[in-house]
């Protein structure tokens, strides 16, 4: 195991020093995605090849690495800040996440012919909190990697654009700095990327920006207990002949994130150990995905297409156009 968690822990340093670089830092791309790409590149290098004896080390990644760093993802969140908006954030968040679900689902399964795995995970990509939502619900679903790798670059790539396009949207929506940001947290991608927006537009749009964005945050662990559930039928549906058990499929790192949101509301950590917990739980998502990007092949991601783009810059535009006329109606 040793030796593909060495792996693994190298391709996350180079990612993490990226990130870090002049010149990317002011980006808003997360040390996840440089990681990723850094698997994905020394994965398909034609010397090195599977590297089997890797291979049990990737899989503890890609299994426990992840869920612990979802769980930790939850030092991020408090319930003080959930609720200091009101029930009306949680409301547009539920509309958000739940339309651009629907929607993306069928739109990636019906109209552009996805495999199942690829629409649902960029449709969670998009909906929910980019990276982190996609690793989760790989996690729960056990997908492909390649499906995942995919999934991931569409969320870089028009989360990316959120944050260019929606500073130069605020001053034609009519919309005051606060309600701005709220439409920011409730439609922007990843987390670092709604920091981005919402700083560019200003102070008090930022702060709104942030909590409703981690509102978001928290609905992945009501989604996941659904879609554990919804999987398992359904693959028991298209597929007669698989013995599939009955019961409740729980993703029990979905309550460990959820129990640590609710530790991180009532506890106050010293700041070095809460720090130092959320730098842990970032290596550890980094390592995950430097694992499942040196597992992606990049003749698999090729098969995908262009299609996970389309579907991506559909519901980008979905969430652009639905989110600026639904966020002043909920939020009037």
């Amino acid at each position: 195991m040793w030796q593909g968690l060495i792996l693994c822990a190298g391709l996350t340093l180079g990612g993490f020093l990226l990130a870090h670089a002049p010149g990317i830092a002011d980006s808003g791309i997360s040390p996840l995605v440089f990681s990723l790409l850094l698997g994905l590149v020394i994965g398909n290098l034609p010397f090195i090849g599977r590297l089997p004896q890797a291979r049990p080390g990737l899989q503890f990644a890609t299994r426990w690495l992840l869920r612990s760093g979802i769980v930790l993802f939850g030092l991020s969140l408090t319930l003080q800040q959930v609720l200091g908006l009101g029930p009306k954030v949680i409301l547009l968040d539920t509309l958000v996440i739940t339309t651009v679900l629907l929607v993306g689902y069928w739109v990636g399964t019906r109209l552009l012919g996805l495999d199942r795995e690829t629409a649902l995970l960029t449709s969670a990509g998009s909906a929910i909190c980019g990276a982190a939502a996609v690793l989760a619900t790989e996690t729960t679903i056990r997908s492909k990697p390649a499906a995942t790798s995919m999934a991931v670059a569409t969320v870089v790539l028009f989360g990316s654009l959120a944050m260019l396009v929606y500073p130069l949207l605020y001053p034609l929506t009519g919309m005051d700095e606060g309600l701005f940001g709220i439409y920011i947290g409730a439609t922007v991608h990843e987390v670092a990327q709604v920091v981005a927006a919402g700083d560019a537009v200003g102070p008090q749009a930022l702060a709104n920006a942030v909590i409703v964005k981690l509102v978001r945050v928290m609905l992945l662990v009501p989604f996941l207990l659904v879609v554990g559930q919804w999987w398992i039928r359904s693959r028991a549906a298209d597929d007669t002949t698989e013995v599939v058990r009955g019961g409740l499929v729980i993703p029990w790192f979905a309550f460990g994130f959820l129990a640590v949101v609710v530790f991180n509301s009532f506890i106050v950590l010293p700041a070095p150990l809460h720090e130092g917990l959320v730098v842990i739980g970032q290596i550890a998502l980094a390592m995950a995905m430097a694992a499942l990007g040196f597992e992606t092949r990049l003749e698999r991601l090729k098969a995908l297409g262009i299609k996970p783009f389309l579907l991506a810059l559909c519901l980008f535009a979905m969430l652009i156009g639905g989110g600026m006329l639904v966020t002043p109606l909920l939020m009037s």
